[in-house]
This record gives structure tokens, sequence and C-alpha cells, in this order.
């Protein structure tokens, strides 16, 4: 019977998403958000954590918040009477702040860590992920008011960094790395959409990466990651390469969808915004690198339970590899374009 309600939920979960992602009318739109909105929270609630009603809770206000708001932009976008001509432009403005609020993007990120501390890694890994396609999509398809994104862009580089400082909660930790991606997302959509779409992509893998090993070795604290790595040193090899590709360091994959986010906005004449994502990212990186060196050079003896983790070392090994060996390869691939 779980896997049962697994499989429905999470096919109109992507359901949802697609029809959001294909409709021609705003109406086909909204309903799409909500297919998705409603298929996620049974899959939140049927977990075994005790604080997934909470999540599950937060989680369904914000959303509806955003719905409403979306809902509201639309009705002034369709109607043609004389009085509303006015508010064409502010009416985009609310279309694309209740994009903004469904994706958890700063400054309107207040439900998102808060949801993700509630939930087990594989709901974490849809909300990081999947749950930010239908917004992104709706989002290059909209007008783009451009003084709106560039303060997402740089509240999600400044929030992300200094948020994420606080945090010993690995949860916590991806949620606020997850915004940081997400202004270099919104920064790829104001140019061409395929950018965003390799962003997104590549993002993914790297998390999907990272996701596994938590899950294998049922980590949700800094201290536990430092314990359960004590005696695996292939794993804390590929977990540091992990965090390092997703902070976007050379030569690992997370820096080829920045290289490509950076040159196309010099391109575009935004210097001095690509100037200030990349001096506010290295705040992110800090707290980045401040895991991975912990995890390295700290040894204790205390006791863990470990799940056995020799039947997953092949997958988890062969997974990873992926963040050595793909960056040179995605460069090949374009330049021989």
């Amino acid at each position: 019977m779980w896997f049962l309600n697994k499989m429905l939920f999470g096919s109109s979960l992507a359901l949802g998403t697609m029809v959001a992602a294909s409709s021609y009318s705003w109406v086909g739109m909204w309903m799409g958000l909500e297919i998705n909105l409603l298929s996620f929270i049974p899959l939140i609630t049927t977990s075994k954590n005790m604080y997934s009603s909470e999540s599950a809770l937060k989680y369904f206000i914000s959303q509806a918040l955003a719905s409403t708001i979306l809902l509201v932009s639309i009705i002034i976008l369709v109607s043609q009477t004389l009085i509303f001509t006015e508010m064409s432009f502010q009416s985009e403005l609310m279309f694309d702040t209740s994009l903004l609020l469904k994706m958890g993007a700063a400054p309107l990120h207040f439900w998102f860590p808060e949801v993700m501390e509630g939930l087990n890694w594989l709901n974490s890994m849809i909300l990081l992920t999947w749950q930010k396609i239908a917004p992104m999509v709706l989002l290059s398809y909209s007008s783009k008011p451009l003084i709106l994104l560039i303060v997402a862009i740089i509240s999600c580089m400044f929030v992300s960094g200094i948020m994420g400082q606080n945090h010993l909660s690995l949860r916590k930790i991806m949620a606020y790395s997850s915004i940081n991606h997400i202004g270099w997302m919104i920064a790829a959509t104001l140019f061409f959409e395929i950018i965003w779409i390799i962003y997104f992509t590549i993002y993914s893998i790297i998390t999907l990466n990272i996701i596994i090993m938590f899950k294998k070795l049922n980590l949700f604290f800094m201290k536990q990651l430092m314990l359960s790595m004590n005696f695996q040193p292939m794993l804390k090899i590929f977990f540091i390469l992990n965090f390092l590709s997703l902070g976007g360091l050379p030569p690992f994959l997370g820096f080829f969808p920045k290289w490509l986010t950076i040159q196309t906005m010099i391109n575009g004449n935004f210097m001095s915004l690509a100037v200030i994502m990349i001096v506010a990212t290295l705040a992110t990186l800090y707290f980045y690198m401040r895991m991975t060196f912990s995890t390295l050079t700290l040894s204790m003896n205390s006791l863990i339970q470990i799940d056995s983790i020799s039947s997953h070392k092949f997958f988890i090994m062969a997974t990873n590899l992926v963040t050595l060996a793909s960056l040179v390869l995605s460069t090949l691939i374009f330049n021989l374009l």
C-alpha cells in the first residue's frame, strides 16, 4: 500500500510539472502548479519523520500564498478592461514574485530551510531539484522585469552566504546552497533558456551524488558526518570532491555551468552583476570548505552505528566519478561542436 501511494503521488507530481511547463494558457499553468503542490504534500506526510507534518503545513501555507498571488496576477494580465491597463507592469511584478516565492528564492526564502529540516533525504532531493522546474520554466516565459530579478539574484547570493554559516544541520546547509544556485539559474534565464537547463541538470547530478551518500550513511548533522567518514577514506575523498564541484571550482563539473553563465553575462554587458555574484558566492564556498576540511582533518574515536556501506561502495564510486571527468568531456564536446 505504501509503495502504491508513492507511485500514485509521484506520478501526479511529475504530471503537474509537465502540465505547468507545457500549457498554452495561464490557467493551465496555474492548474499544473496546483497538481504539483497537492501531490507533494502526501509524499511529505508519509515519511516516518516526526517533523514531517509540520513541514507539510509550512510548505502548503507558503505555496498557497504564492498560488494566490499568481492567480490574481493572471486575472489582471488577461483582463482587457480600462481599469487594469495601467496595472500591467504591477501584475508582471506580482507574477514573477509569486514564482520566486514558489521556488524559494531570496528574499522570499523564509519557508525553504524550515521545510527542508523536517524532510527525509528522498523528499529533500525532490524539493531541491524537481520542484524548481515548473517555476523556472514559467519564469523563462514571463517578461522578466529586470530590477526585480537583479534584486532576487543579489539577495540569493548574500542570504545563502551569510545564513549558511550558522547551521550544523546538513539539510539546512543544502537548502542555503540551493538558494545560491537559484540565483545563478535566474541570472542564466535572463539570457538563454538552454544555459539554465544545463545549469539545473548539472546541479541535480551533483546534488544527487551528495544526497545518496547522506542517505546511505544516514547522516543529518555535521558531527555525524565527521564520525561516519572517519574510517571511509575513499568515500571521504568523493564527498569532498562533490562539495568542491557544488561550489563551482575547476576542474570539477560544477564549474562548467557557472563558466557559461559568467561568459554570457559579460557578453551581455552585465559585468558588475557578474562580479557581485562571484564575490558573494565565495561566502557559500567558505562553508563548503569548512565542512570538507573538518571531515578531512578531524579524527574522532567515538563509536557510531554505521549502515553497511560495502554493498553500496561500487555504486557510490561509479556515480561520483562524474565529478572528475565531466568538465573535460563537456569542454571537448562544446569545442568540437
